[in-house]
């Protein structure tokens, strides 16, 4: 039964509201006959930022991503974002095409009733946090099935886990962008159409063969030529397996119509550490620093600072030791994270620990900020130190 305008002037007086004060449209609502709560899954909220909002109006896509025992993570095509329910104390209604007071005042509309038809309703609503993207099951998918290079027997066989870019769209909770950007920083190559990280001791081979090359050809490190490259070593490995390695270890350029690498001594340095230090649990400090001299192509020089997320030094044993220490094979959250380092270490300088704490920093979060909320300060020796705030089991 609808409404008349005479019932409607009625409660307005008994609600003591001045028709004038009001605009001359009158929306009398009612629940239709499919009405129904959102807790039903028909339909959800959901609220999105202005950016996001023009991303779906514009035709992109928005993606939720998570398997049955992850906490769904919602993506677009950059970003990673926490799904939350947010409840709230007024009731939501879903209207269609439900005409806003900013819209009726546009519109020469007479002293009328508009009968609109509720669709559904509800009390709460998704909203959206930016988070970091949930990269580390990336590793552990590839690393799965590390590529040792094309004679290998695995190769052979198709029992092996392999993973498309669309397999790992589907099962990595962070945006496209974000896994593509992390694949790269694996040093990961895409094979026969499946992503792979190379087996370390294979990507050392395929680094030694260059900088053998750059040394018995007397180039500069700055300018290593792709072509020649791949004529003199493709005999020895697959040509994309030896631009890849240079990919990873250089930056590539063109001059004069010719593909070169600017080989990156950091990289090479960083990588020759790493092969020193996994076969050993700790390391003399004062020798290993001399056999990674020795170790790296003449001309490159080896400085601690190369190590950062990779090893740790610990200044206060006799003799001084160094150990393999990655980052990556750190926790993903956050106090998961800081008990691992407490539990490995008591105290810490902020030098030593921010590498290994680096990545958890968000968008406007600081290295300071994540100590302050995850540890204590006090001061050891004149030197600020960091230690848990709960005990360490």
């Amino acid at each position: 039964m609808k409404r008349t305008r005479e019932e409607v002037d009625a409660t307005l007086q008994i609600a003591k509201l001045n028709a004038a004060e009001l605009l001359p449209a009158v929306h009398c609502l009612g629940f239709g006959p499919g009405a129904s709560g959102a807790g039903g899954g028909d339909f959800c909220l959901l609220e999105l930022e202005p950016a996001l909002c023009q991303q779906l109006e514009a035709g992109h896509s928005l993606v939720i991503r998570g398997d049955k025992d992850e906490q769904a993570v919602l993506c677009s095509q950059d970003k990673t974002y926490d799904l939350k329910i947010a409840d709230t104390s007024n009731m939501l209604l879903f209207i269609p095409g439900c005409k806003t007071p900013d819209q009726l005042k546009m519109e020469e509309t007479r002293c009328d009733i508009i009968h609109t038809e509720i669709f559904g309703f509800s009390n709460n609503y998704w909203e959206l946090r930016r988070c970091r993207p949930k990269l580390k099951k990336l590793k552990k998918l590839l690393m799965e099935n590390t590529y040792e290079g094309p004679d290998n027997q695995k190769e052979k066989d198709s029992n092996h886990s392999k993973y498309t870019t669309e397999d790992l769209l589907d099962q990595i909770q962070a945006s496209e962008e974000e896994i593509m950007a992390q694949l790269q920083v694996l040093n990961a190559c895409e094979i026969g159409g499946y992503w792979r990280i190379l087996e370390f001791d294979y990507e050392m081979k395929l680094l030694n063969h260059v900088t053998q090359l750059v040394d018995s050809e007397s180039w500069s490190f700055s300018r290593v030529p792709l072509s020649t490259c791949l004529q003199e070593l493709g005999p020895l490995e697959p040509e994309e397996m030896i631009e890849h390695c240079l990919k990873c270890y250089g930056k590539k350029y063109v001059e004069e119509g010719e593909v070169y690498f600017e080989l990156n001594a950091d990289k090479i340095c960083r990588a020759t550490a790493q092969m020193l230090l996994q076969n050993a649990v700790k390391f003399n400090l004062a020798e290993f620093q001399e056999v990674w001299q020795q170790s790296v192509p003449e001309g490159m020089i080896t400085r601690l600072d190369q190590l950062k997320g990779l090893a740790l030094v610990d200044r206060h044993s006799r003799p001084e030791i160094i150990f393999l220490l990655k980052v990556d094979d750190l926790p993903e959250d956050n106090q998961d994270r800081f008990n691992s380092l407490f539990s490995l270490r008591e105290k810490w300088t902020e030098e030593d620990i921010a590498p290994y704490i680096q990545d958890l920093c968000g968008e406007k979060q600081t290295i300071g900020a994540l100590l302050t909320k995850y540890s204590r300060s006090s001061m050891q020796n004149g030197v600020k130190v960091y230690n848990s705030r709960r005990p360490i089991s």
